[in-house]
């Protein structure tokens, strides 16, 4: 052996041990399910459905500032996260559990309010779609009636008053141009998984009544609380939506984005304004995010 080649080598060597000492032994890399709720009582039940505790053989970790747990479930590799309250906040930390974690199917639980007067608190939707309600132009009276449209603007849907909604520009993964998109799409498989185990569900109560888990339809999502019963009918009126969040749409345009399988299992917390009284959220939140994440767990078995 050549003295040059026998000081490469010992580098090479003096590099390893360096990166173990200083970064730890390095980690197979594994395929993750990420399982995300956006807020306390949604990630408490997570964390308690998913057995996510240091004393179960999960390991937590943080990345700037988000808190990471990362085991296994069901002879899956997860990792359990928040992903904030509201679009920009979700958009940002999901994207952020991408680029450091090998994620390969994204699936969250959690709460909403319903939309579809079908529908009752403590049931349980599982949107094929999901579109934003608050992608719009709010425009000028203009006297007689209409509004003042700018020339760049194409009325698509019904307008809320002053309110007209736009569809927002999203990039493909393999493309280089924004495109219109009306409503980004969940999986296909993990919507079919989610519709086998449905009947096989143990069966669910709330309020004195049987939980229905419903598969399909339209979510939609925005940058507010919703609890106004005429905003309400107007969204089901344009969108059929079977409910409404903070969140959900955000996190499926960045699965979009990153060509990730998503899937959402939202709760109704609450009725958007639909009910008599004061919203009741703050006492079904924690309840029924436990119901949400019951129908998740089932899922992920099935997977």
């Amino acid at each position: 052996m050549n003295l040059r080649l026998s000081v490469v080598l010992a580098r090479a060597a003096w590099l390893s041990v360096a990166v173990l000492v200083l970064c730890g032994p390095v980690r197979a890399a594994e395929k993750l399910i990420a399982l995300c709720g956006a807020y306390p009582p949604e990630m408490e039940a997570l964390k308690k459905g998913f057995g996510a505790t240091a004393g179960n053989g999960f390991e937590r970790t943080v990345v700037r500032g988000v808190e990471f747990w990362r085991g296994s479930y069901a002879g899956k590799q997860v990792v359990i996260f928040r992903t904030g309250m509201s679009l920009v906040n979700a958009s940002y930390q999901l994207q952020l559990a991408l680029d450091h974690f090998p994620i390969t199917h994204v699936l969250f639980a959690g709460v909403a309010g319903g939309v579809d007067p079908s529908l009752h608190v403590g049931d349980v939707v599982i949107p094929e779609r999901w579109a934003y309600h608050g992608e719009a132009a709010y425009l000028n009276d203009d006297g007689k009636g209409g509004f003042n449209k700018p020339d760049y603007f194409t009325v698509r849907y019904k307008n809320f008053g002053m309110i007209f909604p736009e569809e927002v520009g999203a990039i493909r993964p393999d493309g280089v141009e924004q495109e219109h998109v009306p409503a980004f799409p969940v999986d296909p498989g993990l919507l079919e998984t989610a519709r086998k185990i449905v009947p096989a569900l143990p069966a669910i109560r709330k309020g004195g009544r049987a939980v229905q888990v419903l598969v399909g339809g339209t979510g939609v999502a925005g940058t507010v609380f919703l609890d106004n019963a005429a905003y309400r009918e107007w969204i089901y009126a344009v969108w059929k939506a079977r409910c409404v969040d903070m969140e959900s749409t955000a996190l499926a345009q960045v699965a979009y984005a990153n060509g990730k399988p998503i899937l959402i299992v939202r709760g109704l917390s609450d009725l958007a304004g639909g009910q008599a009284g004061p919203n009741p959220i703050s006492s079904n939140e924690s309840p029924v995010s436990d119901i949400a994440v019951q129908v998740l767990r089932k899922i992920v078995e099935a997977l």
